[in-house]
Order: structure tokens, then C-alpha cells, then sequence
């Protein structure tokens, strides 16, 4: 009668484990969230716009400081690099219709 009680008694401290284990890693928002097809794919749109807009300003960030680097290269007028730079840049604002 004893190993029943033991057994029991296991089982339940195991269950508990599970449970807190399970509510540790929100399975219960995860699964309703997958019964409504349509926020979740509302949500993924956010998150897409989200990241996209955010790839967009750092790419234009880091090019825009990279033209910049580059323009201050050309006023150093080193050797080589800066007629390399000047074509660079110039091809740059051919293309964006500067010149």
C-alpha cells in the first residue's frame, strides 16, 4: 500500500513539473495563437514591415557614412586612393542623377 502511495506521490511531484515546465515556455499562448490563423498572420506581417523597415534605414545609415568616409578620403588627396575614390564617388551620384 505504501509503494502506491509513493508512486503517487512521484507522479504528482513529476506532473507538477511538467505543468510549471509548460507554463514556463507559454505553450498555452503559443497553441491559441495558432487557432487564429488570422492574427497570427497579422502578426507576421508587423514583424515583417517591422524588419524590413529596419534593414532599409541601416543600409542607408552605414552607405550614407560610407560616402561620407569616402569624400573625406578624396579631400586628403592620397596618392592613388583618391583618384580611385573620386570615380567611385562620381559614379555613385551619376547614378543618383547629381550630375
Amino acid at each position: 500500500m505504501e509503494r502506491k502511495t509513493n508512486d503517487a506521490e512521484f507522479m504528482q511531484l513529476q506532473l507538477e513539473k511538467l505543468v510549471r515546465h509548460l507554463e514556463a515556455l507559454r505553450i498555452a499562448d503559443y497553441i491559441e495563437l495558432l487557432q487564429k490563423p488570422a492574427r497570427l498572420i497579422f502578426l507576421n506581417f508587423v514583424a515583417g514591415i517591422a524588419r524590413g523597415l529596419g534593414i532599409a534605414i541601416g543600409a542607408t545609415i552605414i552607405f550614407a557614412m560610407m560616402l561620407e568616409l569616402l569624400r573625406r578620403l578624396i579631400l586628403l588627396n592620397i596618392p592613388g586612393i583618391g583618384n580611385f575614390v573620386a570615380e567611385v564617388v562620381r559614379i555613385v551620384e551619376m547614378k543618383n542623377g547629381k550630375f
